[in-house]
């Protein structure tokens, strides 16, 4: 599984312009499942969402994490980021994980952030074409890979 955390001030989550989900501070997850994926992946990647420290302390140093500063978090699936680009300029989805695999994971990884968080973690519509608004903090923009976890 593959995430793209974006610290935010706000984020929300449309589709045919109607608002599905929205968070004040806290982070925007882009969450990409592959076809491999297990649910050990969505449970190391859950725990390392909630206790990624890249919010400020009163030094403003990154030093909090989202659950240290009670923000929410706003998760979105996209398959998108399972691409392969290394041949031709038409990215690959061939690892991409199907419906079977991909929704499930994806589910189990928003349950685990929220019951780490202790509150619900909000969601895109899986497979929906979406729109996502956000103010990027900072900007602070981090990938994690489950597959480099070692």
């Amino acid at each position: 599984m593959r995430l793209v955390i974006q610290r935010v001030g706000e984020a929300s989550v449309s589709v045919s312009g109607e608002c599905k989900a929205s968070i004040g501070q806290g982070l925007m997850v882009l969450v990409g499942v592959e076809r491999d994926d297990t649910a050990d992946d969505a449970r190391w990647l859950a725990a390392k969402t909630v206790a990624m420290r890249i919010f400020d302390d009163e030094a403003g140093v990154m030093n909090r994490s989202v659950a240290d500063i009670g923000g929410e978090v706003l998760a979105v699936s996209q398959f998108t980021l399972t691409a392969s680009t290394r041949k031709g300029n038409r990215p690959s989805y061939i690892r991409a994980a199907g419906h079977d695999v991909a929704v499930p994971l994806y589910e189990a990884y928003c349950d685990m952030v929220a019951e780490s968080l202790g509150r619900p973690t909000a969601r895109g519509i899986f497979g929906a074409d979406m729109q996502v608004s956000l103010v990027n903090d900072g900007p602070v923009t981090i990938i994690v890979d489950s597959r480099l976890k070692e």
